[in-house]
């Protein structure tokens, strides 16, 4: 396929609120940012990906947006978002912003507009209807909320305070692409697109044969016209990338949003991998059988490749080790994560192996999804204590806490009190605690986004698994006419030699980074959580 600057880069998400604060009002900011940029830039990211810093009341994160076209006071203002623009780019750096356009803020003038009365020219903005059907919210409770001014039930698949926009409506179209134009024109370099599969929902919205199922919303019949008018009187204008998130797919109904010659989007988040191990826990197997079948699946299309992000757990306590072997593990899920087929994305504290926080209180937690989850659970019958020690470790706030500067006061995250507790292993596990180890986890990325920007196989090479069903090894190799690597990762606590299949194994090797001191005879044993990284010489 086309070589394309999007594929070769590194990505590194930034959750706004908790990377850095600058101000001391305890919530993390713009300038805040622009003061690490050069640390960014350090660790070998070519592109940053903000979650939303719109106006917003804040219901779930950002994501109920206000004003689009406006910069939420708590994270600074348009000069500050437009000087963290020029930084990056002055850096060579590029810029992706969240474009969040299922649904909106309740206290958007659209929807209050739309809310007004039955009569409004907005009230088709969003979808209403005189009695609700039995769907769900993706967070808890019913679907539908009910509007006492007019009578009527508007749909929310997320909050109630995030209505649904509907995209059946032209005018509401025709604004989201105006809006789409303004932020395009002003410089930035893509769009991160959130749930951008369940725009189009089900025609009639009939009763859900399953209203616990949460995928009966997504994919449905002409979401592809919808994303192919986006891209004809938007995308298609401007050099730039579009990456969808995308739940409830497999690589054959995955394929056609990121097939370029449907001209649509470029890559996708899809989460079976995460989905499955959430639901039937860690099988290394499992995961190298997805990987397998997402490669193959989506063959002359890209994907994405992430072990974190704001919506789940941390990597290290989710895929590794954040005890005894926090350090080794964080380094080998950082191998993996930019070895693997399609463009890598780190999460904010991954390069340092920040871990899962367990709150004493459901008090504590700022995550409304595990909120809501919660209360609706204790409302029938279950018991409060059990109740949080199961949430706890899925909560999105494992993700949230403030990043770890340092091990003075807040972590150095902030001179005030942060707006979500920091991690209490902040005293141990902060980058200036890193960066003076000889065992740093964050040069060790710095070294990994090196090797894969000088290596083309890491990026557009084919994917060749060995070893598939052992549960404790993870092995495969990288190819391009010319040149092959071969990455060797033991994902596990014990020792575990590798035996390499012929033309593999009898093939001279280079080795071009490891996450531990190797045995100088090349011996492929490998301790607890190692990684290493070879070149195949013929």
């Amino acid at each position: 396929m086309e070589r394309n600057w999007w594929q070769e880069a590194v990505i590194y998400q930034i959750y706004p609120r908790s990377f850095r604060d600058s101000n001391g009002d305890g919530i993390g900011d713009l300038p805040g940012i622009i003061e690490k940029l050069d640390y960014l830039r350090e660790l070998g990211v070519d592109v940053i990906w903000l979650n939303p810093i719109y106006s917003s009341p804040n219901d779930d994160g950002g994501y109920d947006i206000s004003d689009y076209q406006a910069i939420n006071p708590a994270f600074g203002s348009m000069a500050d978002w437009e000087a963290l623009l020029e930084g990056l780019h002055q850096r060579g750096m590029k810029l992706v912003m969240d474009l969040v356009v299922n649904h909106t803020s309740d206290e958007h003038p659209w929807f209050v507009a739309s809310r007004s009365s039955r009569t409004n020219p907005q009230r088709d903005f969003y979808i209403w209807r005189p009695a609700p059907n039995n769907w769900r919210s993706l967070f808890a409770g019913p679907a539908w909320a009910h509007d006492d001014a007019t009578g009527e039930y508007y749909l929310h698949l997320f909050s109630r305070k995030m209505p649904e926009l509907n995209w059946a409506n032209p005018d509401v179209r025709r604004a989201i692409y105006d809006m789409m134009h303004w932020w395009l024109r002003k410089g930035i370099d893509g769009f991160r697109m959130d749930v951008i599969n369940l725009l189009v929902k089900p025609e009639g919205l009939p009763d859900a044969p399953d209203p616990t199922d949460r995928n009966v919303f997504f994919n449905q019949p002409g979401i592809h016209e919808l994303l192919q008018e986006m891209n004809r009187e938007v995308l298609s204008k401007y050099d730039i990338f579009t990456v969808g998130e995308i739940p409830a797919v497999t690589p054959a109904t995955a394929r056609p949003y990121v097939s370029a010659d449907r001209h649509e989007l470029n890559m996708l988040f899809q989460f079976e991998h995460f989905e499955t191990i959430d639901r039937d826990g860690w099988d290394l197997p499992t995961f190298k059988r997805l990987q397998r079948k997402w490669y193959e699946g989506l063959a002359g299309a890209w994907n994405s490749q992430f072990i974190g992000n704001h919506d789940g757990p941390r990597a290290v306590s989710r895929l590794g080790d954040d005890g005894e072997h926090r350090v080794s593990a964080a380094k080998l899920l950082g191998t993996m994560n930019l070895t693997l087929p399609g463009t890598p994305y780190i999460y904010q504290g991954d390069e340092i192996g920040m871990t899962n926080v367990s709150y004493p209180s459901i008090d504590d937690y700022r995550d409304i999804q595990m909120v809501s989850r919660y209360r609706e659970a204790v409302a029938n019958g279950a018991e409060p204590e059990a109740l949080l020690r199961s949430l706890q470790p899925t909560s999105r706030d494992n993700a949230r806490t403030p990043f770890q500067w340092s091990a003075g006061p807040n972590a150095g995250f902030s001179s005030a009190t942060p707006w979500l507790p920091v991690n209490p292993r902040f005293t141990a596990i902060n980058l200036a605690a890193d960066l003076a180890s000889p065992d740093s986890v964050c040069r060790y990325y710095q070294r990994l986004t090196r090797l894969r920007r000088s290596t083309p196989a890491l990026i557009y090479g084919d994917y060749r698994p060995y070893l598939e069903a052992d549960p404790h090894l993870y092995v495969y190799e990288r190819s391009l006419p010319g040149e092959r690597v071969l990455v060797l990762l033991n994902l596990s606590g014990e020792n575990h030699r590798v035996a390499l299949p012929q033309g593999v194994g009898d093939q001279r090797r280079e080795l071009l980074l490891a996450n531990v001191a190797p045995p100088a005879d090349g011996e492929l044993e490998l301790s607890p959580w190692e990684a290493r990284i070879y070149r195949l010489c013929e």
